[in-house]
């Protein structure tokens, strides 16, 4: 994968922010961390990947005076869109000078004349304490708009840098503005801010509002377990974000290890046979009494028919695996004559809409802080990540290019089936 990243053009403006750590572009984070991956890839490509650091350069591109910035979240809610918008306007406001800062309303959307929605200005004191609060103070929408009409905004607006805040529809979109931004050979620059509460976006070590997502989830898996170990054979089901990686359901099971099953999308189970989730639930009542299980919302989709429905975002819509499991666990055990007591949990909004805690709104802050670094020396077509501790630069091509995705093998997984006891594999071989 080429982590090259783009720039307008030559930094010549001597930068307002000031710092005894400047960064230069020299300066390159490894990809691989093990030795013996370096030595292969060096040996095999007579190169190494990495990074390029984030971080304040000593030269910029824009003129500060002359800059017209707006800022767009889109998608689903997520904590810590407040915290990265204020991170932002605080950091070209003050620390850059650049008082023309727009925000974009109700996602893409707020770039279609035909919706009517606002530009409002953003200044240092209309978002002093947005990030007290959940939600985005810019709102969101899904969905694809038409890009040329997108970018005709940006250029009557004169807007000279947009920053996107949004996961894998977001960046993919953001990228189609680049490609015509190009074609009119216009100097505008796009730096995306990943959000995604699934935290499977490629070439980053976790996405902000991650940590607050799962923490919450400890809370409500507490309550299924309260609910489930408090009535006769009592089964407590909770369901999680994560149409395409199970990172929340499985760190939520480790931070409180109260859970007896974990279901996720990138690990297939089966119902049915001797090894299959209904044998295991049987023995895990007989002796325990009681059961929970955490569900990814994309888990086991393979047990349905293919469909080609999608959402507006362009997502396939999934099967309700939770609603499912909780019918076909009462049918299993109905029919071998044994009482269970199933309560079903979802608290998808109720995560998705809490304020950022204390450790992602630092997350959010340094996020945003160096999305402005980036913007302002004229670098384009990326997003700030974090790799092995170190705030980076990727192309928006290589953080789209697959989904980040727990394996079979992974530590992580391991030590999920080590923390429920739950067994290795679920599938049953007829």
């Amino acid at each position: 994968m080429d982590f090259t990243i783009a720039n307008l053009g030559t930094c010549k403006i001597k930068s307002p922010f000031f710092t005894v750590n400047y960064v230069n572009n020299n300066q390159q984070i490894v990809f691989n961390s093990l030795i013996s991956e370096i030595e292969k890839e060096y040996k095999e490509n007579k190169k190494i990947a990495s990074f390029e650091l984030a971080g304040a350069r000593k030269m910029i591109y824009f003129d500060p005076s002359k800059t017209k910035a707006a800022i767009v979240t889109c998608g689903g809610l997520c904590p810590g869109l407040n915290d990265v918008i204020r991170a932002i306007v605080m950091q070209l406001y003050y620390q850059y000078s650049v008082k023309n800062i727009y925000g974009i309303m109700y996602g893409y959307q707020g770039l279609m004349p035909k919706y009517g929605h606002p530009i409002i200005e953003l200044t240092p004191d209309k978002v002093v304490d947005i990030h007290l609060d959940g939600g985005s103070i810019l709102h969101s929408s899904r969905g694809h708009q038409d890009v040329t009409e997108m970018v005709d905004a940006l250029e009557r607006m004169n807007i000279n840098i947009l920053f996107t805040i949004g996961g894998d529809g977001t960046l993919r979109a953001a990228n189609l503005i680049v490609e015509e931004i190009k074609k009119r050979c216009m100097k505008i620059a796009i730096v995306g801010v990943p959000k995604t509460i699934d935290n499977d976006i490629m070439y980053i070590e976790k996405s902000f509002g991650f940590e607050t997502a799962f923490a919450k989830a400890c809370e409500v898996i507490r309550s299924a377990h309260t609910e489930a170990k408090d009535a006769p054979n009592g089964i407590g089901i909770v369901k999680l974000m994560g149409r395409h990686s199970g990172y929340i359901t499985a760190n939520a099971a480790l931070g409180l290890p109260d859970v007896n099953f974990v279901l996720i999308p990138e690990i297939p189970f089966s119902l049915e046979g001797p090894n299959g989730l209904f044998e295991h639930l049987r023995k895990r009542l007989e002796t325990r009494h009681h059961a929970v299980i955490v569900v990814a919302e994309g888990a086991g989709q393979d047990l349905f028919p293919e469909t080609e429905e999608a959402y507006a975002s362009w997502n396939k819509k999934l099967y309700g695996i939770v609603l499912y499991l909780k019918k076909v666990i009462k049918e299993y055990f109905a029919k071998i004559n044994m009482q269970v007591n199933v309560k079903y949990i979802d608290p998808s909004y109720i995560i998705r809409s809490v304020p950022a805690n204390a450790h992602d709104s630092l997350y959010c802050g340094v996020l945003g802080r160096n999305a402005v670094h980036a913007a302002m020396t004229g670098k384009t077509d990326l997003i700030i990540g974090s790799w092995n501790r170190y705030f980076t630069h990727v192309p928006i091509k290589a953080a789209i290019s697959d989904r980040h995705r727990i394996t079979e093998t992974s530590y992580l997984w391991h030590s999920v089936i080590e923390a429920t006891g739950q067994p290795i594999s679920l599938i049953s071989m007829e």
